[in-house]
């Protein structure tokens, strides 16, 4: 079995072996407890040893909250690995999927078929060179929102956490809504991190729950990132909870 060498040091103590690839990867939550965060310390670590990395980070406006919350958790410089990242926007007006300029999407993944082309559209976009390709979707709560594809997207997802011989995916959800459905999720992938955060001041938490084919240390540990770092989380909850919501509950 392989393994991707992590970066941060706290994470590393918790993950000594590294973790296993290819494999999946769930992030579990309360809304606003910094799952993505976590995920970019994995994301920057696959980009600094060699990998590519696709992004489908259905709670952000743009791919520039991608940027920012890279350079503040890793100091890591998107454009330094440009040809090396693809992205996938959620846009749920469309029907199908349109180029976004460079390498970007606009694909309405709320439906299972324009999820799955859409993810192989963006593979191709980068080279499968190093670790791989890792595909990093988060906020798969807000799809399941859909009160007609709900089941069917759930399905795709677990779909590809069961195994994928080729790419290695690292999900992040929410548990504050569709609790029972992301219990699925759960259920199928490789390897479980849980989050949870304490307000004023804002501290988050992470704890390995499960990983698949690798020592690992089980105790709750508190996430060293800085205040300012964690403030941004909030914000972009509730883009999601008032934007994203609505839109993708009419599909």
């Amino acid at each position: 079995m392989k393994f991707i060498d992590l970066d941060q040091a706290w994470f590393r103590e918790l993950l000594p072996e590294g973790l296993p690839i290819p494999s999946s990867t769930l992030l579990t939550g309360p809304g606003g407890s910094g799952k993505p965060l976590i995920g970019n310390v994995i994301t920057a670590s696959w980009l600094r040893q060699g990998g590519s990395v696709v992004f489908m980070s259905l709670q952000y406006p743009d791919h520039s909250f991608i940027y920012e919350g890279l350079k503040k958790v890793s100091q890591l410089d998107l454009d330094d690995y440009q040809e090396r990242v693809a992205f996938i926007e959620l846009d749920a007006t469309l029907d199908n999927m349109i180029p976004a300029g460079g390498n970007r999407i606009k694909a309405n993944v709320v439906k299972p078929e324009v999820w799955e082309a859409a993810i192989e559209k963006a593979c191709q976009m980068v080279p499968d060179e190093g670790p791989g390709i890792l595909i990093f979707a988060s906020a798969l709560n807000l799809l399941l929102f859909s009160p007609t594809y709900h089941q069917e997207i759930l399905e795709k997802m677990k779909t590809a956490a069961r195994g994928d011989a080729k790419r290695t995916y690292l999900f992040s959800a929410s548990t504050t809504a569709k609790a029972e459905k992301i219990a699925e999720l759960e259920g199928v992938v490789d390897n479980l991190i849980t989050t949870r955060s304490t307000q004023a001041p804002f501290r988050l938490f992470m704890q390995i729950k499960r990983i698949s084919g690798a020592n690992f240390i089980a105790d709750e540990i508190e996430v060293p990132f800085s205040p300012n770092v964690l403030k941004e989380v909030k914000k972009v909850a509730d883009h999601s909870r008032m934007k994203v919501i609505p839109l993708v509950s009419e599909i």
